[in-house]
């Protein structure tokens, strides 16, 4: 049975993070971090972010996937511009492609609030604790993206490395890492809801805060992530094809909202300039 573990965060202070995907500037989103199953659903992501912000989200997570690809930040500008863009209104985590000391200094001196270190931090746990030393456990993120039981890094790669997640959690845990984000890469992007045993399994560590990412896509799901005690929930493609209401998940996420109800297509608008039934590409 699943349970909300001591020492977990209250609802006050759940975080709702919607996602922003960057690949060659678009908003895009992947299916099980797979480059080759990508929907693009935007252009222009300072005006997504505007959007959430106007709905009433506090944090954006915004994604480098070119960057997370090559190891290196590429979307370094755009991602600029949306921190910009919110201008204060929002806090802004932002991942992909951070796996230098530079490379997360000069992200946090544009204006991200937190930083997510994943491929790098799993290879050398020096380099996260060196992050923590510097800049503090609350502006450093450690990604664990976990398939078949194992945190991986480059996880969209198939045959990648990985060790236990638990283990994983631990080892960084003892280099001062507070906070990480989970995903169960076989539910990423496919609207099917969150690993909740991963998140439950990790959890009773009582080693950090932990973030689900991951399949989340309805209001239940919010409600149950939130309820095992999670910091919060990174949302992506539900919002952008219109299946989760981001002011209803805003209210579900502040404790507001046991009682709200999903009103389902066509009522919910999707966060998106283009037609989300269209192929994939």
């Amino acid at each position: 049975m699943l349970k909300r573990y001591h020492g977990a965060p209250d609802a006050a202070t759940f975080e709702l993070l919607p996602a922003i995907d960057l690949r060659g500037s678009r908003v895009v989103r992947l299916v099980e971090g797979d480059f080759a199953r990508e929907t693009a659903y935007a252009d222009d992501p300072q005006t997504i972010a505007i959007r959430f912000v106007g709905a009433g989200a506090s944090w954006i997570h915004v994604v480098d996937l070119d960057g997370a690809r090559e190891g290196a930040p590429r979307q370094a500008e755009a991602i600029r511009s949306v921190i910009r863009a919110v201008d204060g209104r929002a806090s802004c985590q932002v991942a992909g492609g951070l796996r230098t000391d530079d490379a997360v200094a000069d992200m946090l001196d544009a204006g991200a609030t937190r930083v997510v270190v994943g491929t790098a931090a799993l290879r050398d746990p020096s380099f996260a604790a060196r992050l923590v030393r510097r800049h503090g456990p609350e502006r450093v993120v450690v990604a664990l993206d976990v398939r078949d039981g194992l945190a991986l890094g480059e996880g969209w790669r198939p045959g990648a490395a990985g060790i236990p997640a638990a283990d994983a959690l631990v080892m960084l845990a003892d280099v001062g890492v507070e906070i990480f984000a989970a995903t169960g890469i076989d539910r990423d992007g496919r609207l099917g809801g969150p690993d909740l045993n991963l998140l439950d399994a990790l959890l009773a560590l009582g080693r950090g805060a932990v973030i689900a990412s991951g399949g989340v896509t309805s209001l239940d799901d919010l409600r149950a992530v939130r309820g095992l005690g999670c910091r919060g929930a990174i949302v992506g493609r539900a919002l952008y094809e219109g299946r989760l209401d981001l002011a209803a998940a805003l209210e579900v996420a502040g404790g507001d909202g046991q009682s709200v109800r999903s009103t389902g297509l066509p009522d919910q608008v999707p966060f998106t300039d283009r037609d989300p039934s269209g192929p994939a590409r």
